[in-house]
């Protein structure tokens, strides 16, 4: 494996995601890992891409490997072919994701056949933690303690920030 891609749109990351990139750092050394921010136009994030890709770089400034990329208006696994990468790697949660990803790795490999996709399945302590349930969190009262622990120091301080 000389490259590998885990996409998403990491608006915010949370500890699931920095557990998948964490796994496929270890897992793929010496390999590069690209963690690849897919834009949506149609879509409204709640940070920007130049924060997002702060946040990553940030959060993962100890490991070598880890690179972060965007891209926009392109099939997956065309990006993925775009920048040397062999493999995509995505994250099992629960049986829809099973039922997602099953069916988007046969498309990607209709489309590109050399590049192979890897699944990972996080552990129960991250693995029912997304964006989506972290932004679905704040406001309530308490909510500081309870998104702190779901996502690294960089995003809560932006998200305490925004939110102030």
């Amino acid at each position: 494996m000389n490259k590998a891609v885990y996409a998403g749109s990491f608006d915010p990351i949370t500890v699931g995601h920095m557990w998948m990139i964490a796994e496929c750092s270890m897992l793929c050394h010496p390999a590069d890992i690209v963690v690849a921010i897919g834009e949506n136009p149609d879509k409204t994030c709640t940070f920007s891409l130049e924060e997002r890709i702060r946040f990553i770089e940030e959060t993962f400034e100890g490991y070598p490997n880890v690179c972060v990329k965007s891209f926009q208006n392109q099939f997956l696994v065309n990006f993925a072919e775009s920048i040397g990468a062999s493999h995509i790697v995505r994250g099992i949660r629960d049986t829809r994701d099973y039922e997602f990803e099953r069916g988007m790795r046969h498309i990607n490999n209709d489309l590109n056949p050399n590049i192979s996709t890897i699944f990972l399945m996080p552990p129960r302590d991250v693995a029912e933690v997304s964006s989506s349930l972290v932004k679905g969190m704040i406001g309530p009262e308490g909510w500081h303690e309870v998104v702190k622990k779901y996502v690294p120091e960089v995003v809560y301080e932006a998200i305490l920030e925004k939110y102030a």
